[in-house]
């Protein structure tokens, strides 16, 4: 039998309503909306905060501080803060970092990251994720709180590396599109997979987590969804770069590429596919020149184990 919560969802977009979808029928949800529309009966911060069991931040993550600071007061100890949110702030902060900072010592928080692509949750089909937590019992209230539905998820604690590598296949994504624009080929693609992980796996240690961290869900898994799905936001980016088209070049993907730039949280030519993604993403001319250009580099000075 399944054990019933209180859920408090913050944010009502396209996965504030797919986990509506998981999870309306089997718990006490209530929903919180910054910009609410009246068509929908939304909750208040000071109303459902005390009561909440799990609060799922669908939220990108610049808001997530200014929420956190106001929620925090009003929840109890055992409440179970999680967050989906897979960019950085303009700060250059994680959403587990922000956590981290903002929320009391006592707190739990988690972050619930993988192939979750929010219209194929609300078509009834298969979803996976690993939670990264601190504590196994956080980990089961998760599982209690999806439990019976089609989102499967798995723990680790190595919350670093998930983040990273979960932010970063945004950046990496795009060169799938740019790739598929350019009729590159699936031999490429095969590559591009192989040269992101190597990157994802370096960049993850760099960062403080494990080196195996991004060839499970929320790497690898979610890296191959976001890649090779023509509905994904990255995967366009990329074709349109790949066009020379300047406009409407946003997301998750350019803004991390701007922090890691501004924030100087990365030595940049230690990772030659990262870097000629964001010469791109600055620069989108002759882009089939600077691909060939890369693997010109790539087959001199192959990638050390």
């Amino acid at each position: 039998m399944t054990t019933s919560l209180n859920i408090l969802i913050l944010g009502h977009g396209e996965m504030g309503h797919a986990l509506e979808y998981l999870l309306k029928d089997r718990h006490t949800f209530a929903i919180w909306e910054k910009f609410p529309r009246n068509d929908y009966s939304y909750a208040t911060l000071e109303q459902s905060g005390p009561l909440a069991d799990i609060v799922l931040f669908c939220l990108p993550v610049n808001p997530h501080r200014e929420v956190i600071l106001r929620i925090a007061p009003l929840l109890k100890k055992t409440c179970l803060c999680v967050s989906i949110a897979k960019g950085l702030d303009e700060s250059g902060k994680t959403a587990a970092q922000i956590f981290a900072e903002n929320l009391p010592a006592h707190q739990s928080y988690g972050l619930l990251y993988g192939p979750m692509i929010s219209e194929e949750i609300r078509a009834g089909r298969y979803a996976f994720a690993q939670l990264g937590c601190h504590d196994l019992a956080a980990f089961h209230i998760m599982q209690a709180c999806f439990n019976h539905t089609k989102l499967y998820i798995e723990h680790t604690f190595d919350i670093a590396g998930i983040s990273w590598a979960v932010i970063l296949k945004n950046v990496y994504a795009m060169a799938f599109g740019m790739a598929d624009e350019l009729k590159l080929g699936d031999n490429v693609r095969g590559y591009l997979a192989t040269a992101a992980l190597q990157e994802l796996s370096q960049i993850a240690q760099v960062m403080g987590g494990q080196a195996a961290s991004p060839y499970r869900l929320a790497g690898l898994g979610d890296l191959i969804t976001t890649a090779t799905s023509e509905s994904s936001h990255h995967h366009e980016l990329g074709r349109k770069l790949a066009r020379e088209e300047t406009d409407s070049i946003s997301g998750e993907g350019p803004h991390t590429l701007k922090m890691i730039k501004q924030h100087r949280l990365l030595n940049t030519q230690n990772y030659r596919l990262f870097q000629l993604i964001g010469e791109i993403v600055q620069n989108p001319h002759n882009v089939r020149s600077k691909f060939d250009d890369y693997f010109k580099q790539a087959s001199q000075h192959p990638p050390q184990n």
